[in-house]
């Protein structure tokens, strides 16, 4: 039987176990459910009498190949989504910590980068995810993937062309201190203007081709394409935070997925909607939006928490 420090030990590879499979996933409450199965093999295999010798290799093993037999099953859901398909989101409080697994991931995965990412089979997915977002090792990706050193490395390099092909490279590691809080200062100036329907003020925030996409599901009134440009974009924010107001619903800043953002609250307090912005050269470059409920659910913030 694993003593209370291996035990100990193995739990504090959590955060890191679930970056992998949220990356592989893009859903929260699959990427939980990954984990936990993965924990649940290390223990039935310790109860067998399997020595693990490292349990680090053996989780990351097992919610790797859990995540690509996830992606290879979810291929016809994501077919057949209505509209356009964003990750769910993961959300923290400017103002304190949230759950450690969330915290460590919060500077990983953009929803932009998560996005081009669908492009990529699920192998593929994995061995990028596991090479360039987590910096693993050629070999330990080959241990991970079932797949030879040679292969991972060919397989890598065409992943990396498909990415770079379906748009700029995002990035997606931690930015220094001074460039979250500048990204947070224009957020809040993005918001308040948006709110106040200062149209100048975000059309001088916003880069000449920046981009909105909105994920509803087909459960929302939305468009079908992402829209393009700062008018077409200052427009319709304008209109729906006009609409906002008179409806009672009220936006508290948020890091989403890394980014500056925002949590919408209906009047009772429900979670409504998720923004994320995509923030470069102090301009805003991309905005997601997700307002399908069945990706909100899992956001556990009221209005005087976010």
């Amino acid at each position: 039987m694993p003593g209370s420090t291996d035990e100990r030990r193995a739990a504090g590879y959590r955060p890191l176990l679930f970056s992998i499979a949220y990356g592989m996933t893009g859903s929260v409450g699959d990427a939980e459910d990954l984990v936990q199965d993965a924990f649940l093999g290390l223990t039935r295999a310790r109860q067998e009498g399997t020595e693990i010798v490292d349990p680090k290799a053996y989780l990351t093993t097992a919610v790797t190949r859990l995540g690509i037999n996830y992606l290879r099953s979810a291929r016809v859901r994501r077919e057949t989504y209505v509209g356009n398909w964003l990750p769910e989101p993961v959300v923290l409080p400017t103002d304190r910590p949230g759950p450690a697994e969330h915290a460590e991931l919060a500077d990983s995965l953009s929803m932009a980068f998560l996005v081009l990412l669908e492009a990529l089979s699920p192998v593929e997915r994995a061995v990028f995810m596991l090479r360039e977002v987590f910096g693993y090792g050629y070999a330990e990706v080959a241990r991970a993937t079932g797949k030879t050193e040679a292969n991972c490395r060919q397989i890598f390099a065409r992943a990396r062309q498909r990415v770079a092909a379906g748009g700029q490279m995002i990035a997606f590691r931690s930015s220094p201190p001074e460039r979250r809080a500048e990204g947070e200062q224009l957020a809040r100036r993005f918001f308040a203007a948006a709110a106040g329907g200062d149209m100048n003020a975000l059309l001088g925030m916003l880069a000449p081709n920046v981009a909105l996409h909105v994920d509803t599901g087909g459960k929302a009134q939305a468009f079908g394409k992402p829209l393009a440009g700062r008018l077409p974009v200052v427009r319709l924010l304008l209109g729906v935070f006009r609409r906002a107001g008179i409806l009672g619903v009220c936006l508290r800043p948020a890091w989403v997925n890394g980014r500056p953002g925002a949590v919408k609250f209906d009047a009772d307090g429900s979670v409504t909607g998720v923004i994320e912005l995509d923030i470069t050269d102090g301009m805003v470059q991309a905005i997601h939006s997700v307002a399908n409920p069945d990706k909100l659910a899992h956001i556990r913030l009221n209005p005087n928490e976010a």
